[in-house]
């Protein structure tokens, strides 16, 4: 590890970092180390690095869609820093790194009256990862405002990818299924009058409110949407809400949320996962995918 004290700052190397720090589940075990990147030049020296080395490594956005092993990660967590989160307007196109908030991509959209991005400013991820993951909310998705993806090939080549290159589908893209690291995107929205933009992302937030136990940690919607049907829906149906596996519980307030209710685990969480998919699987014949990921060790 000590390569990396030749190209990033002492502060931007943490050994055996909690990863209950860094996701929305507040739950984890260590990473062996995380490193923070802030320029194309760090990211393409470190990533080369790795793969070199023979290490495995995982890219982290905000950490809003996973769940890390109570024993840790033994690999290193490769982080976009604040170098790439600047937010740039040129007319109805925004340039944005992939480290930037959704929320704040969604804001400075409101701030320069376009629209298109009101059923992001309640996501909490970052851009990247909701590029990468064709994120959605409301009737709204990335693919439908994303003009051209900035990412990096594992070989520290840079390609710029169209909407059609990338490949959209429901919660996936091209970067999901190639070595592809996002570093910026443009997005194409249309301009409209900023109070109403304003009223529509007031008017979701308060359903999110209503609707999404946002007072616990969580990761969001657990699974995807199956065919034909919906994941809350089977859920309840199938008579689990409020089912508790150790601290981790299927709220009650919207079945397709497992919340960390009372210091949970990784492994609560896990076995809640399985457990639902199973029971699902036997009452109803339909196959949850979890839309969570899993890394390390549990």
């Amino acid at each position: 590890m000590d390569f990396f004290k030749t190209v990033l700052p002492e502060d931007h190397i943490l050994m055996d970092e909690p990863m209950d720090r860094h996701t929305t589940f507040r739950i984890g075990g260590p990473a062996r180390c995380m490193v923070t990147v802030d320029t194309e030049e760090q990211l393409a020296k470190t990533l080369s690095y790795l793969q070199r080395a023979g290490w495995e490594y995982f890219l982290l956005g905000n950490g809003s869609n996973l769940l890390v092993g109570d024993r840790g990660y033994r690999g290193v967590v490769v982080r976009l820093g604040s170098g790439f989160a600047d937010v740039s307007v040129r007319g109805d196109r925004m340039e944005a790194g992939a480290g930037a908030a959704l929320s704040a991509v969604a804001r400075a959209a409101l701030e320069a009256g376009l629209a298109g991005l009101e059923f992001a400013s309640g996501i909490p991820g970052t851009l990247g990862g909701a590029v990468r993951m064709n994120a959605g909310a409301y009737g709204g998705e990335m693919s439908q405002i994303v003009e051209a993806v900035r990412v990096m090939a594992p070989d520290g080549e840079i390609l710029d990818l169209d909407n059609e290159t990338m490949e959209f589908g429901y919660r996936t893209s091209a970067i999901k299924n190639r070595p592809y690291t996002v570093l910026g995107v443009r997005l194409r929205l249309t301009p409209g009058d900023r109070e109403r933009i304003g009223a529509v992302m007031q008017e979701l937030a308060a359903k999110r409110r209503e609707r999404q136990p946002l007072e616990y940690p969580s990761a969001g919607s657990a699974f995807k949407r199956p065919e034909g049907h919906f994941a809350g829906k089977l859920i309840m149906d199938a008579g689990l809400s409020g089912k508790r596996c150790g601290g981790a519980q299927i709220s009650e307030k919207h079945c397709g949320f497992i919340i960390n209710a009372d210091h949970a685990t990784a492994a609560d969480v896990a076995r809640l996962i399985a457990e639902t998919r199973e029971t699902v699987q036997d009452r109803f014949g339909v196959r949850l995918e979890p839309e969570v990921i899993f890394l390390g060790d549990f």
